[in-house]
């Protein structure tokens, strides 16, 4: 079973994910994951650009550092099944890239006053996509590789038409797909999860005051206690046949070992689901 990782910790993830990438490329740029994981920790904190720290409270730096966790594990665990076509050194690294940016586009510039980053919650994979490519322009990156990045960064939409994004290579979608998973994965695999769907709540609602420039409204709930009631059948009906189906099943690379053994993260999503059931059918017998 993966050990617990302190996520709040981004040393205790960045630790583990320089032990896969060097488990899996022994001969790999040691400075390479520090320093990418140095970029996200100024981006998150107010140390890049005319950009904010973070102040959405769900998708916060946690939230993707639990996502980041979950991706290198789910590679490292392809890697080692020899699964093909092997994942190549450069593409790991630009999918560690990929998923610490993935949720850049909830932060706000410095002039921006107005509510919390959770107002782009429609189109924070666009603008995620875009900020990407801003800094990776700037640190010297090439064009294909940004590419690369942007391409993996929209498989975290949830709706995300999968099928129409360019990858540039098998290897590049199956990559995307690994990290559309580990975003799922690993935010509902997390201790406090069931605690944190009220604050998730509170960021689509002040979505749905801000339309922006959205192309299309956010789901809305009547409260938290409908998104409650409703996420067991996300799991269930949503989450689960995407994985999958749309993602093609990689979350299976996170058993260990592979094939057959235990799958951490999806027995902590299941177990999560398990207590959200039970806090509901408390409340209920209690208030009926």
């Amino acid at each position: 079973m993966h050990p617990r990782v302190v996520t709040r910790d981004p040393i205790a993830v960045e630790v583990q994910v320089q032990a896969a990438y060097l488990a899996m490329f022994p001969d790999g740029d040691q400075l390479l994951v520090p320093q990418i994981f140095g970029w996200a920790i100024d981006c998150f904190t107010g140390k890049y650009g005319d950009y904010q720290a973070i102040d959405a409270q769900y998708h916060d730096f946690e939230h993707t550092l639990q996502g980041t966790l979950c991706l290198a594990r789910l590679l490292h665990g392809r890697h080692q099944a020899q699964a093909q076509p092997a994942l190549s050194e450069n593409m790991f690294q630009l999918a560690v890239l990929a998923i610490l940016l993935h949720d850049t586009g909830y932060l706000k510039k410095k002039d921006d006053a107005h509510g919390t980053g959770a107002k782009y919650t429609v189109i924070h994979v666009r603008r995620s996509a875009e900020f990407a490519a801003e800094l990776l322009g700037k640190k010297g990156f090439p064009p294909a590789e940004i590419k690369s990045v942007q391409n993996m960064i929209l498989c975290t939409g949830i709706n995300a038409p999968l099928h129409e994004i360019p990858f540039q290579s098998e290897l590049e979608k199956i990559t995307g797909f690994a990290l559309g998973t580990a975003d799922l994965l690993g935010q509902m695999a997390a201790d406090d999860y069931v605690a944190k769907l009220p604050v998730l709540y509170a960021e689509f609602a002040e979505a749905a005051r801000h339309p922006l420039d959205q192309p299309y409204n956010i789901a809305t709930f009547s409260g938290p206690d409908d998104l409650m009631q409703k996420t067991p059948a996300f799991w269930e009906s949503y989450v689960r046949p995407k994985l999958e189906r749309d993602f093609g099943g990689l979350y299976q690379f996170l058993a260990e070992p592979y094939p057959s053994g235990r799958n951490s993260y999806v027995e902590r999503v299941e177990a999560n689901v398990e207590r959200l059931r039970q806090e509901l059918a408390k409340n209920t017998a209690a208030t009926g």
